[in-house]
């Protein structure tokens, strides 16, 4: 067992999660430099969407709400870091506590409600970035709908997208439209087809408006589509040419939990995240992948815990891979070590354009 763990399982779980993850947050941010010294995660080099990335291990939407932290991430390994989600007005999210660990399970539950700065402020920040020496990471922005729009409102639903797009897509590498968090409500039903079509058509559009490139566009889905869903969202992504599919987020099942019962009934709502969601995501995964052909990128994120289960994505299909709440509980090292084990030990992961 590594330090970080013993330090995590009998220090760290003791501490409120949200304080834990802002804590451990602002230390990653002045460390940075340290790190950026000595963790050389080997290359093994990716290419997806028009994009070179130099492993197929990124940092998934979530932990960096608000672009706070995207080179010292980028220092720890991670070959790829999303933002976000990002909502087009400023929101404090549900109210704590919100963010709890279930360490039986390896697993967090969240419900913190895209709590963040808006599109606006990220948007000055990642321009303030850019006109520095920074990382040369793959940066991808998760984009969601702000609580306060009506769900029902169609028209204000997509204008509120529109304007995180509008703000953001200038400085982003890739753009992950987030219809799938089960923490906002009336989100999950932007998945339904029919609404997402002009959703993922108007977001294309404005992209295209504010950028001089192809900017690579992906949507995120969740685990508890049903397959039959899964696969219209797949056909969907291929009628209108999106560059690859998010799967999947968290989940909002307590299935096959080890944590006990009274434990998971008191934590209450949220998504449930890490070694629990394993088994769909990689199902999802397949579906996916089955279906649309050995092209569209797939990014495979839920329950990788280690560089055996990053590998299993990789055959089953993924062209690159996402995680966050192995990350939590194994610490700082963990991004590449992972990279590390799949550059020794590769696979045939597929390479899109």
């Amino acid at each position: 067992m590594t330090l970080y763990r013993l330090l995590f399982d009998h220090g760290l779980t003791r501490v409120d999660a949200e304080t834990a993850h802002r804590l451990g947050f602002r230390a990653l941010r002045a460390g940075r430099p340290l790190a950026g010294r000595v963790l050389r995660a080997p290359v093994r080099p990716v290419r997806a969407m028009g994009i070179d990335f130099t492993g197929p291990l990124g940092l998934a939407a979530g932990f960096d709400k608000n672009a706070e932290g995207i080179d010292a991430l980028a220092a720890l390994g991670f070959a790829f870091v999303e933002i976000g989600t990002v909502t087009g007005e400023p929101q404090p999210g549900n109210p704590r506590p919100r963010l709890f660990r279930l360490p039986a399970d390896r697993a967090v539950v969240n419900r913190m409600g895209f709590n963040n700065v808006g599109a606006e402020v990220v948007a000055r920040r990642l321009a303030d970035r850019a006109s520095r020496p920074h990382a040369s990471v793959v940066l991808g922005v998760n984009i969601g709908k702000t609580k306060l729009v009506p769900e029902g409102d169609e028209a204000a639903v997509i204008a509120d997208y529109e304007k995180s797009t509008g703000l953001l897509a200038p400085q982003a590498d890739y753009l992950v439209v987030n219809v799938s968090s089960p923490n906002t409500p009336g989100l999950r039903d932007l998945q339904a087809v029919e609404r997402l079509r002009p959703l993922l058509t108007a977001v294309r559009r404005k992209a295209d408006a504010v950028t001089s490139r192809h900017l690579p566009l992906l949507v995120k889905i969740a685990p508890d589509l049903s397959d039959k869903d899964v696969l219209a969202v797949a056909d969907l992504a291929l009628e209108l040419g999106l560059d690859g599919i998010v799967a999947t987020n968290t989940t909002i099942s307590r299935d096959d939990l080890a944590s006990p019962a009274a434990d998971v009934e008191r934590i209450g709502a949220g998504g449930l995240s890490g070694r629990p969601l394993r088994g769909r995501a990689l199902e999802v995964l397949r579906l996916l992948r089955d279906r649309v052909g050995p092209d569209l990128t797939i990014v495979a994120v839920g329950g990788i815990g280690d560089a055996v289960g990053a590998r299993e994505r990789l055959e089953a299909g993924a062209t690159l891979l996402q995680a966050y709440t192995a990350f939590v509980y194994e610490g700082a090292l963990w991004p590449t070590r992972v990279q590390r084990e799949l550059a020794q030990h590769p696979t045939d992961s597929r390479s899109t354009s």
